[in-house]
């Protein structure tokens, strides 16, 4: 199923690897009105807008139809060798001024736990259930156990790496930070997009450490 066109006054995200319908999974800039939420994921029983794998979209996406890409804990689940092919498919569906923003967990971060000896503690509690040092590194064990085999964690990104893809797939440029809960923010924008119009995006998270 091809994603459908849309009036011109309405910009359009695609939330990848969405997970169940959940308005407030978006982050808050999509909830506001002139967003139009299109959910991609590779579960069905999820019932997702569009079913398929961030890593090819070719069949699901035509270039240059979303202003936007919203990734919140996808792009860990991806094999390395999936890792570059998704980030050009996020770069081929957005529009010239379009962006990416993109949340996953810190490799550094979760490192610097192992080295403490944590990496077996509780560090947060999620809606899900406790959240381990191991639970970050290779996906929520207990999802895992009951049957839901997508919650495993195949990658890893620290600041670096994923500057590197992003400029590597075609974006223009990639900004990071870091989060509160050992968690690692991506925006990556398209040639055409304006960054000083995007960055309220990182509200709420580290300014401090924003590269480029």
């Amino acid at each position: 199923m091809l994603a459908q066109a849309h009036p011109a006054h309405q910009r359009r995200v695609l939330n990848t690897g969405s997970g169940p319908f959940n308005p407030l999974k978006l982050h808050p800039v999509f909830r506001t009105q002139g967003w139009q939420e299109v959910r991609l994921d590779i579960d069905a029983r999820l019932s997702p807008d569009l079913i398929g794998t961030v890593s090819d979209m070719r069949t699901l996406v035509p270039d240059r139809s979303f202003d936007a890409i919203w990734s919140s804990h996808n792009v860990e689940h991806l094999h390395t060798h999936e890792v570059l092919p998704a980030f050009r498919e996020l770069a081929r569906v957005l529009k010239p001024d379009g962006f990416a923003l993109i949340t996953c967990p810190d490799l550094q971060a979760i490192a610097a736990l192992i080295v403490e000896g944590k990496a077996e503690s509780t560090i947060y509690t999620a809606p899900a259930g406790p959240i381990t040092t191991l639970d970050m590194l290779y996906g929520h064990s207990a999802s895992i156990a009951s049957g839901n085999v997508y919650m495993a964690h195949n990658t890893g990104f620290t600041a670096d790496r994923m500057a590197r893809v992003g400029l590597d797939a075609g974006f223009a440029e990639v900004r990071t930070c870091k989060g509160g809960f050992f968690d690692l923010w991506a925006l990556a924008l398209m040639p055409e997009a304006r960054a000083e119009r995007l960055e309220p995006i990182f509200a709420g998270t580290d300014q401090s450490a924003l590269t480029q």
